[in-house]
């Protein structure tokens, strides 16, 4: 089970560049662990820090500075998580705390992960995220941006609301709280009918 997002009312961090990929995101070398846990001492290790492995921080990157530290919104750029298929990315953003994504577009694994670890991709027009980029940066403690998953809008600092579209599956796994495997065990039922079915019609198969 995950944790159920309804409505998210936040601090957003402008991360604008185009086509940041996984490997930004958490680069291999911070891929240390087979856990989940941990991971965001690795998140944006190449920007974050001022010496690859190392941990001292960079006052020039935005996740570094008060108040984007409390951040659960990014306002990305176009192509936000391309490249490779790795997990870890998602994990490591979910544990320092990143609840939802607003983006001109994803990379698609990346998208698929997001949802099936607690975190909204929202897709809106490039000009929409910088207009709200905009707004943020001039009082980013106090512009903040609302996401409501249940009436799939986003409410800019300056009021606006824009509408967004999800796929049906992917809200329902968000507005639930439901991972893949929870949402297969929502059918418990039928699979321990079929399996005494298949039991009798094929024995040899469960010796």
């Amino acid at each position: 089970m995950m944790d159920k997002f309804t409505t998210l009312n936040s601090i957003a961090a402008p991360m604008r560049r185009l086509n940041i990929d996984t490997d930004i995101i958490i680069p291999s070398r911070e891929m240390k662990r087979v856990s989940k846990k941990g991971l965001s001492e690795g998140l944006f290790a190449g920007w974050r820090y001022t010496t690859p492995g190392g941990r001292e921080e960079n006052p020039d990157f935005i996740l570094n500075q008060a108040p984007y530290r409390d951040s659960q919104i990014l306002l990305a750029g176009g192509n936000f998580g391309c490249g490779s298929s790795r997990e870890h990315a998602v994990w490591a953003l979910h544990e320092w705390g990143i609840r939802c994504i607003i983006a001109p577009s994803f990379g698609a694994i990346f998208q698929g992960n997001c949802v099936r670890n607690g975190i909204l991709p929202v897709v809106l027009d490039d000009d929409i995220v910088q207009s709200m980029a905009d707004h943020v940066t001039v009082n980013p403690a106090h512009n903040r941006i609302r996401v409501d998953l249940d009436s799939c809008t986003v409410t800019a600092p300056d009021g606006e609301t824009y509408g967004f579209e999800i796929a049906a599956g992917d809200r329902r796994m968000l507005l639930e709280g439901l991972d893949a495997i929870a949402v297969t065990l929502q059918r418990d039922d039928e699979i321990l009918e079929f399996q005494a079915r298949d039991r009798l019609r094929r024995p040899w198969v469960y010796l």
